[in-house]
């Protein structure tokens, strides 16, 4: 069985931490980092705000990415294998099943932009979306060291504008995610959402194969 978990959300909001203490705790996890797929730079357009347009899905190259999660489709063995992931099966999470179709094996794909991009969110069986305040936002974002320094007045003048503005549109096109608070501690977050992330597997396991769903949609709510 394969199963596609986004994490999604504001920037900073704590989507790599939680991708990151979820790939050590779920079978056969492996990730697909949407910031790797940035145009180069000179491929950026500056916009009418006056600033490089990195927060737009424009400024991302989609088909790659996409590309690459259809890879992992197509093969997730292959793919775990080249990606350096140890093939484990965790009998706590998924009963082992004789038969090697039945293996679970899980794709986190972690992004700022994932929401708004159809074919990404046709492929997503779950689908988390982190939220914080905008001061809490803008204090973490003053805090960390990019490769690409943010230039002054960017944050206010472009990241945020943008965030809200894809937001609303996640909300207009009635997108089905599930609420996290980012402002939750790091353990509350990590052990939340493996718990509810092994209750939609087990969910998922148990339907006959003929009724299993390409996608398993949660209802928008806020659960922190």
């Amino acid at each position: 069985m394969k199963y596609i978990i986004g994490i999604g959300g504001v920037t900073n909001g704590g989507k790599t931490t939680l991708t990151n203490r979820l790939i050590k705790s779920l079978p056969n996890c492996c990730v697909v980092h949407q910031d790797d797929f940035f145009k180069p730079q000179d491929q950026i357009e500056v916009g009418e705000d006056g600033f490089k347009q990195y927060d737009v899905i424009t400024a991302l190259d989609m088909d790659a990415m996409m590309s690459t999660i259809y890879a992992w489709m197509e093969n997730p063995v292959k793919f775990e294998k080249s990606h350096g992931v140890n093939n484990t099966l965790d009998a706590e999470i998924m009963p082992k099943s004789d038969h090697k179709e039945e293996e679970s094996h899980i794709l986190i794909v972690e992004g700022f932009l994932l929401y708004t991009y159809g074919p990404l969110i046709d492929v997503l069986n779950q689908r988390y979306f982190i939220s914080i305040p905008y001061e809490e936002c803008k204090k973490r974002r003053c805090y960390r060291n990019y490769t690409v320094p943010d230039p002054p007045g960017l944050f206010d003048g472009h990241v945020w504008p943008m965030y809200r503005k894809h937001k609303k549109m996640m909300e207009e096109s009635q997108v089905d995610v599930v609420q996290l608070d980012g402002t939750n501690s790091k353990e509350q977050l990590s052990l939340f959402n493996k718990q509810r992330s092994c209750d939609r597997l087990k969910e998922a396991y148990n339907q006959p194969a003929r009724r299993r769903l390409p996608c398993l949609k949660v209802s928008t709510r806020q659960l922190i």
